[in-house]
């Protein structure tokens, strides 16, 4: 029997082109695109009978972001509750599609994208995590750190992704410190690409209660390993439940994110250290047996200052958009090759 990739995506984007050339690679057809536009907007949707049906990011597409959210700056911080209410929706419709065999579950992916539930899985199956609870103001949040005797935190949006709206908070008496890309424009709190400081409680109050409604997950602060003066964390790709591809990210700032001036880090310098890549993998492995059913995920892992703790910060659904990345095994082969290959050699 022929395989027939198709994919939801956004065509064009990075990620379906890049997937689209391993599949090619193969000596494979093209995969068939379904546009998120037109499962988000109820259009008529279809794939080849049979197809093996990848979902992947609506990525930047700004009218994908209005149809799930609703109109304003795709750069916006807020509106998380809304955007993820439409996009669970458009993953039930995708999974609805006619002769379509999914290579992800759904299920598995909502929960990825809610950090407040994809915590409670990890924690519920012994994944080492931080910490944290559930807030829904800045007093709640004050209240509740004052409550646990903590004074630095990350106060993460819900259902956000890439950084967005992510507040690195700490208090010292009535001092208060946060670190954020997210800025004010005409009135409106969008993401930006530059990292800022915030000392004033009147603005961090401000910040924290445009974007509790949609939800906020506080963790306690991990303090990070570091590495030639820079705080360090590892993006590890799993395929197929197995630890496939890593980056090391380093950053002066608190959020390592490649976007807001992170720099990709010498693995070797984890690699090396007696234990603790093994450490990473497996857990790593065991983040990624919490979601059986998905063919890849990104596991955000924190390495502490003592050089051996190891935690996940977070797993998302579609964090293998590491271009020109290698496998750690050597292969050669970058995270989308690497799932072709599993699903060719049965897994789905």
């Amino acid at each position: 029997m022929t395989v027939r990739f198709a994919v939801v995506g956004t065509p064009g984007d990075r990620r379906v082109t890049l997937f689209r050339d391993a599949v090619v690679a193969r000596g494979l057809a093209e995969p068939y695109v379904v546009s998120w536009q037109d499962v988000l907007a109820g259009r008529e949707i279809g794939v080849p009978e049979g197809a093996l049906l990848r979902i992947d990011s609506p990525g930047e597409d700004a009218r994908a972001d209005e149809l799930l959210r609703g109109p304003g700056d795709p750069a916006r911080a807020g509106g998380g509750a809304a955007w993820y209410a439409s996009f669970c929706a458009g993953l039930d419709r995708a999974a609805a599609i006619p002769g379509a065999r999914l290579l992800g579950d759904v299920g598995e992916i909502k929960v990825m994208f809610d950090k407040r539930r994809c915590h409670a899985v990890l924690a519920a199956a012994g994944v080492p995590v931080p910490e944290a609870f559930e807030a829904r103001s800045y007093d709640g949040l004050r209240e509740e750190m004052a409550r646990r005797g903590w004074q630095r935190v990350f106060v993460k949006p819900a259902h956000g992704s890439s950084a967005s709206g992510v507040i690195a908070f700490q208090t010292h008496g009535s001092r208060v410190h946060a670190v954020t890309s997210a800025v004010w424009l005409d009135g409106v709190l969008c993401n930006s690409l530059q990292v800022r400081t915030v000392t004033e409680e009147a603005e961090v109050r401000r910040l924290v209660d445009v974007l509790a409604p949609d939800g906020l997950h506080v963790e306690r602060w991990f303090p990070k390993a570091m590495t030639e003066g820079r705080a360090f964390d590892l993006r590890v790709v799993t395929v197929a439940g197995r630890p496939t591809h890593a980056v090391v990210r380093t950053s002066r700032f608190p959020m390592t994110n490649l976007h807001l001036g992170g720099a990709r880090g010498d693995l070797d310098v984890v690699r090396r250290r007696t234990g603790l890549w093994e450490r990473v993998l497996e857990v790593c492995a065991a983040a990624a047996r919490c979601f059986p059913r998905s063919l890849s995920a990104g596991v955000d892992v924190m390495v502490g200052t003592d050089w051996r703790s190891v935690v996940v910060a977070e797993v998302n659904a579609f964090g293998d958009l590491l271009p020109r990345l290698g496998d750690i095994s050597g292969h050669g082969r970058d995270t989308y090759a690497e799932q072709v290959e599993a699903v060719l050699n049965g897994h789905h």
